[in-house]
Order: structure tokens, then C-alpha cells, then sequence
């Protein structure tokens, strides 16, 4: 690590488009189409313009799929790291049991080994779900970090958001009641720590937003600013690194397909913020802030920022047993 600059890590969530219409409702989405071969090919030139390696969060399901094999090797084979978002990317995984847990996540590490080679040691939960038995599970099969967490104070708004268009019974509105979280998660905390159970533990990362106002500072955010103006958009993701660089914060930032891809690559997904942008445009946006994000920081995948945080002995400890980051719902 460069003596100059703090640490920092940057990842993907590769949400494929059949995990946002289930999650939206749409019917079809079990077919589970998929645009991992366009993002794959727009993604993978960036990053390799601006030196970065990074961790994509795989869903099982996909890696389960041959249509998805290429893509998916493609970002192995370019020497990314490959982490675990589950298998069939449900957000209500809170409300599993830990059995269900076990099978979900292991499901999915078979599958991504399967395709890349690369046996899971990440995991972020869909939608940022979390519960202690997703946790002691992971614990349990030898993870060596989590970054579940998105300390925000916007989560109702959010969902407010995404239910105002969705196509949801009853039901599934239940399932999807603490989708993004609630206003006290903006309580958690934002720097890392540890997960401890007993002899187990777990290096906890989370998803950074702006430091104090604990607003999202991730690029899917920042481009939804940047419709009416790129530029103020741009402003505020440089103030938020600036932020983060004065209060000690190592930024961990947060990809998504849909900041590379836009309403001329994917038009069924117009309810999504931001997608009144093309996708060049989303491009543009995005590789600007992350030219930025590189200059200021030392930016490493996942793995690499835990390891070098797991040495850390002065990193705060917090129990699973005593967390309320997401109730489990009975």
C-alpha cells in the first residue's frame, strides 16, 4: 500500500435484471433473463483502463446458469475477486432459518467455485439483508468478511421509493417490509470492526456513506443526482471522499450493473433511479468519480482491505446476539 494514500475497497453487487423484476414484482423474471454479458463487456475495459481490481459479488443462481458462464469466468480470468450475494438473491434472507441460510450460501459458493475457481471468502446479503443467523453461519463456514451494512438514515425513503411502482400482493409487500432498512441504521456504525462469537469472528465493512449526515455516497446514488446536473453530482462525490479522508474513514464504495448500463441497454428496468440516463453517459459519470476515487485513495478488493483490517487488534468488537441491524421477522 502506497505510504501516501489510506486504504480503500471498491465491489460490485452483480444484480442481474431477473433479480430486480422479482424483487419488483415483474412477472417473466423466472426465466431469469440476464444482461451479464453486456456488463461484462463494459465494465471489465474500465476497470483495466484505471488499474483497479475489485470484488464482484456473484449471485449463485447465475453462476448456476450456463448463459452466464463466460461472462461470469471472464471476471475471474481478469483477476477480480469473486465473493458470495447468495444464491437466489431473495432480500428477505433475514427471515430465513439458519438451516435455510446454510443451504443458500453454500448453494452458491459450489456454483461461483464452479465457474471462477475461486471458493467465496466475501459476502454481502441482497438488498443489505442481515440477521445474527446469517452471521453465525458464516462464521461457521469460514468467512472471512461481511459488508452487509449500509449505515443510512434514507432506507423508508428508499423503499417508498421502489414500492411506489412495484407490482406486489400482500404478501410480498411482507416479505419486502424492511427492504433497504429502517432510519436507524443510520445509527450503525461506519468505520469497520469485528463480529465476535465466541472463538469466531468476522471483519464487518461497511457500505460507506457520507460521514456524519450518513447520506449513500455509492455511484447508483450519485447518478441519480447527476440527471439534472453531472457536474453538482460530481461535487458531491468529491466532497464525500474529502469528508471521509478527514474523519479517518477507509471508503469502501459500492458498484451496481445499472451505473454502466442504461435505458438504451436495459428498457424494462425504467422504474430504477437513474435510468433516464444512457448508458454512455452513466459510463462517463462513473469512470470520472472513479479516476477520482483511485487518485485519492489506495483502492484493493474486498479480501485485502479485511485482511489487512483482521491485523488491526484495535478494531472495535460488536456480538451478533445483541445486534438490531435488521429484526428477524417471524
Amino acid at each position: 500500500m502506497s505510504a501516501s494514500k489510506q486504504l480503500a475497497s471498491l465491489s460490485l453487487d452483480a444484480d442481474n435484471l431477473w433479480a430486480y423484476q422479482m424483487t419488483h414484482g415483474d412477472e417473466g423474471w423466472d426465466t431469469y433473463p440476464t444482461y451479464l454479458d453486456a456488463l461484462a463487456g463494459v465494465v471489465l475495459p474500465m476497470l483495466q483502463e484505471l488499474g483497479l481490481h475489485i470484488t464482484f459479488f456473484v449471485v449463485g443462481q447465475d453462476a448456476a446458469l450456463e448463459k452466464n458462464h463466460a461472462a461470469i469466468a471472464s471476471l475471474a480470468a481478469a483477476g477480480h475477486e469473486m465473493a458470495n450475494h447468495s444464491f437466489r438473491h431473495q432480500p428477505w434472507l433475514h427471515r430465513y432459518s439458519l438451516e435455510q441460510i446454510h443451504a443458500e450460501l453454500g448453494e452458491a459458493e459450489d456454483a461461483i467455485e464452479a465457474v471462477t475457481g475461486q471458493r467465496p471468502v466475501g459476502f454481502r446479503g441482497p438488498g443489505y439483508s442481515l440477521s445474527p443467523d446469517v452471521l453465525r453461519a458464516l462464521m461457521d463456514r469460514g468467512y472471512e468478511y461481511d459488508c452487509s451494512t449500509l449505515p443510512t438514515v434514507i432506507g423508508p425513503l428508499a423503499r417508498k421509493y421502489y414500492f411506489r411502482s412495484a407490482k406486489l400482493n400482500a404478501q410480498q409487500r411482507a416479505e419486502r417490509a424492511h427492504l433497504f432498512g429502517s432510519a436507524r441504521d443510520g445509527l450503525q456504525r461506519l468505520k469497520p470492526y469485528r463480529w465476535v462469537a465466541g472463538p469466531q469472528s468476522l471483519v464487518e465493512i461497511p457500505v460507506t456513506t457520507m460521514p456524519l449526515v450518513r447520506v449513500p455516497i455509492h455511484l447508483s446514488y450519485v447518478l441519480y443526482l447527476a440527471g439534472p446536473s453531472p457536474e453538482a453530482a460530481y461535487r458531491y462525490f468529491s466532497a464525500a471522499l474529502r469528508m471521509c479522508s478527514l474523519r479517518g474513514v477507509q471508503p469502501s464504495l459500492l458498484l451496481h450493473p445499472l451505473d454502466f448500463l442504461g435505458a438504451d441497454d436495459v428498457d424494462s428496468l425504467q422504474f430504477f433511479p437513474g435510468m433516464n440516463l444512457t448508458g454512455a453517459r452513466k459510463r462517463e459519470t462513473v469512470q470520472r468519480c472513479l479516476q477520482l476515487f483511485a487518485k485519492r485513495f489506495e483502492v484493493v478488493p474486498m479480501r485485502q482491505h479485511a485482511a489487512a483490517l483482521a491485523g488491526d487488534k484495535s478494531l472495535p468488537a460488536k456480538s451478533p446476539a445483541l445486534t438490531a441491524i435488521r429484526e428477524k421477522v417471524a
